[in-house]
């Protein structure tokens, strides 16, 4: 596997992802209006492109596919952290959040946040985050439950 910085070539890999990780792996924690509110975020090319102008992004890749990327907001928030359907539980996440939480320590950040779903808060409490608060953030009308998480980094 190889994590890299993440670039604007990336972005149509990476939106492919995101729809398709919501889509299948979800399921069990969202009914399918929330998914299909939540995954049409991957259509809003303006808020793609923010990701990357104005976010640290890497992208991890397993012969020449993306198994997943993850980026860092403002130098201490989780904004993305997505791992391809067929590369679920294969220490990539862990790999990519232990590479951002690192960018996050050298550029001097005391704590990170993240707004996480149901389906991965557990990787998060294993990360070491605290649940500050659930909270319901409205999608296109549709309700979608979350918990705003922040881990305090030595």
């Amino acid at each position: 596997m190889i994590i890299r910085k993440g670039n604007i070539s990336d972005l149509p890999e990476m939106r492919s992802l995101f729809t398709e990780t919501i889509t299948a792996v979800c399921t069990k924690d969202y009914d399918t209006d929330q998914i299909d509110a939540w995954k049409s975020g991957g259509e809003n090319e303006e808020r793609w492109m923010q990701v990357i102008d104005k976010q640290f992004v890497i992208v991890a890749k397993v012969n020449g596919q993306m198994a997943g990327f993850c980026t860092l907001d403002r130098g201490n928030y989780i904004d993305l952290l997505f791992v391809h359907k067929d590369f679920q539980h294969q220490g990539i996440a862990l790999k990519m959040y232990t590479f951002i939480e690192q960018e996050a320590i050298l550029r001097k950040q005391k704590i990170l946040t993240a707004d996480v779903s149901k389906t991965a808060k557990p990787f998060f409490e294993k990360m070491g985050f605290k649940m500050i608060r659930e909270q319901t953030v409205d999608v296109k009308g549709i309700g979608l439950t979350n918990y705003k998480m922040e881990k305090k980094l030595n």
